[in-house]
């Protein structure tokens, strides 16, 4: 989290980031109690990205994109279904067959999300902005990303405004509970 450069670099980094998350999670066996660190930890990634996502690459891909309003709209509709995904998780013993079986759909979906902002979305974002405007947008996703939430909230708006005004505050509490809890601390 906080890789610096544009908006297209950021995102991309985060991209990878899951990834790695998914391969340890395939590394592990079935049942294994690490499954669930691992997954605590790719979860806070991907609400984090999801939600400086939400909060500033979607508006600027409506704004600057040919088509952005449908692009958005699909990209937000596939993070509400990735956040029913991991709150429904969130609350699945590690040695419960659900929790393979939601972790796989989870590694297949968002997988294919990312592989479509990557070859679709980010470079039809670059040909509409400038470096510049790339650029400060990476610095809001940055300092989204430090104010995020850290658990789902599928309930939560997914749009600005509401969106930037209720994230941080959702944000506040789980990093409270995680705090207290240890989750997320390798």
């Amino acid at each position: 989290m906080g890789h610096g450069g544009n908006i297209i670099a950021e995102l991309t980094a985060d991209h990878r980031e899951v990834e790695e998350y998914f391969a340890r999670l395939r590394a592990l066996p079935v049942g294994d109690k690490q499954r669930r660190k691992v997954t605590d930890e790719v979860t806070i990634e991907l609400v984090r990205h999801s939600v400086a996502e939400e909060m500033y690459l979607y508006p600027a891909v409506r704004e600057h994109v040919a088509g952005g309003d449908a692009l958005a709209d699909k990209e937000i509709q596939e993070h509400a279904e990735m956040e029913r995904d991991l709150k429904e998780l969130e609350d699945v013993e590690v040695d419960d067959p659900r929790f393979d079986q939601l972790t796989r759909k989870l590694i297949v979906d968002v997988t294919e999300h990312l592989r479509e902002e990557e070859q679709q979305l980010f470079p039809a974002l670059a040909q509409a902005c400038t470096p510049d405007e790339l650029f400060a947008l990476g610095e809001k996703v940055r300092r989204a990303k430090h104010v995020a939430p850290t658990r789902p909230h599928p309930s939560a708006p997914d749009t600005p405004p509401a969106n930037k005004i209720l994230g941080p505050g959702a944000g506040l509490v789980d990093r409270v509970r995680d705090f207290v809890t240890g989750r997320g601390r390798s």
